[in-house]
């Protein structure tokens, strides 16, 4: 392996603990239901960015040890997260063409997807509360743009192909 090989991978993988660190950061009561889905948009981006480094099999792990951080049924994230990145992976040609505006709606409409895999997984496990709001659409859909821009430059700058 590359030392390049290996600078974008140290940066992906902290580009993803970054987001399980926003996820789990306190938040007030009122707020919890508007929490964006860190996990999620990165791993879309990564998945769209360079699709042959991070795919299914990565947002499966990553899925995984979500559902530990958080404490979630295991699989329930795992799932929502794999099918995200199988949409991202066969889509991501086309999406990079989009403007990001139209990147954030088809974002919102694979985040809708997610969180609906996420409440079907909670209703079979019996789970009285579900663990996720679909809020979490719309705050995660308005942050695409910019957290597309960020990650962007890291991905420029930190040379990772």
């Amino acid at each position: 392996m590359s030392l390049r090989n290996l600078r974008g991978t140290l940066l992906i993988g902290l580009s993803i603990l970054i987001a399980f660190a926003l996820t789990v950061l306190p938040l007030p009561a009122w707020a919890q239901a508007w929490r964006p889905a860190w996990v999620a948009l990165v791993l879309m981006y990564w998945s769209m960015a360079v699709p042959e480094r991070v795919g299914v099999i990565t947002a499966w792990f990553i899925g995984v040890l979500l559902d530990v951080l958080v404490g979630t049924t295991l699989g329930q994230h795992a799932l929502g997260l794999a099918v995200i990145a199988c949409l991202t992976v066969i889509y991501h040609k086309r999406l990079r063409v989009f403007s990001q505006l139209q990147q954030g709606s088809i974002c919102a409409g694979m985040l809708l997807l997610y969180v609906t895999l996420l409440r079907i997984v909670d209703r079979f496990a019996g789970v009285p509360v579900p663990s996720v709001s679909y809020l979490t659409v719309v705050t995660s859909a308005l942050l695409w743009p910019w957290l597309f821009i960020i990650l962007r430059d890291v991905r420029r700058k930190g040379g990772v192909r």
